[in-house]
């Protein structure tokens, strides 16, 4: 059931994503390299599950969910330059910048992420001003408040020993505040009440922990081939990460803390939840 509904969220993302009317020129096919290169779509399928679970339509919201994974992608383009993470591959392909150049693969990033705000900004059957909270929580939420502000602290916390409240601010910013904003856009646009939207906001807080401290787990005993990229980066870049300083065990541990607060705060929804709960050990149990 999970996986089937999982599918059917993914499958309606990827259609509008095939469906963008890129061109040939070499700004968006290093676009479309980058964006249509698989993933796991986590982001859109939260703003859509989240509508769902509110009582909404995710079926008039699958252009701005989807404005989500071109935010998303924007990020992971910028992340893998030499001047971030300096990563060679992603997804099992060469990075945007080792496809292209680092040039193109910038302003490639420019360009989802402006394009990104386009379609969150065109017309929409909900309320104008709805549309308009969920267009400026985003932008907060991949902002300098949000995740470039955590991706400055996670640059200059390279080589230096943090603290777990170092750690836990960085990756709030870094991966949660969009997830956050994912779930709130559609419980927003999807009619949620003031309660409903606590709670599911409550419960992306707790994921976007999970998803990183996973990310962190999987860097140490994952399998490249599954991941898409090498695995060890953390250790070799003197990263301070959830098991540098939980251990590895620690950090299955409080991994499994985050998921157990996230499916709590949504316990009251009942059925209309529990896609959601099962996306949260999703999140725990991924190989990639």
């Amino acid at each position: 059931m999970f996986k089937t509904k999982y599918n059917y969220y993914g499958n309606l993302v990827e259609e509008f994503l095939s469906s963008l009317p890129l061109d040939e020129s070499l700004l968006c096919s290093s676009m479309k390299y980058s964006l249509v290169a698989g993933g796991k779509r986590i982001r859109p399928v939260l703003a859509l599950a989240s509508a769902e679970a509110v009582g909404g339509d995710p079926l008039i919201l699958i252009r701005v969910a989807s404005a989500l994974e071109l935010i998303h992608t924007y990020s992971l383009i910028h992340d893998d330059l030499p001047c971030m993470d300096n990563d060679d591959y992603r997804r099992g392909k060469l990075s945007n910048h080792k496809q292209f150049n680092e040039t193109i693969a910038l302003l490639a990033g420019d360009a989802l992420l402006t394009y990104g705000f386009e379609l969150l900004a065109q017309s929409l059957p909900v309320d104008p001003k709805k549309q308009l909270l969920i267009v400026k929580e985003t932008a907060q939420a991949v902002g300098w408040m949000g995740m470039v502000g955590g991706q400055v602290l996670d640059t200059l916390g390279e080589n230096r020993k943090l603290s777990f409240s170092d750690i836990e601010k960085i990756h709030e910013k870094k991966t949660g505040d969009l997830l956050k904003a994912s779930v709130r856009l559609g419980a927003i646009l999807g009619g949620g009440t003031d309660d409903d939207i606590e709670k599911l906001t409550a419960y992306a807080s707790n994921i976007g922990l999970a998803f990183q401290i996973k990310d962190d787990v999987l860097d140490i005993e994952g399998d490249a081939k599954e991941l898409g990229k090498p695995v060890g980066s953390d250790e070799a870049s003197n990263k301070s990460t959830y098991p540098s300083l939980l251990g590895l065990e620690g950090a299955k541990l409080h991994l499994n803390n985050c998921i157990a607060e996230a499916k709590g705060s949504i316990e009251s929804f009942g059925l209309r939840g529990e896609f959601l709960s099962q996306l949260a050990d999703y999140i725990a149990n991924r190989k990639k």
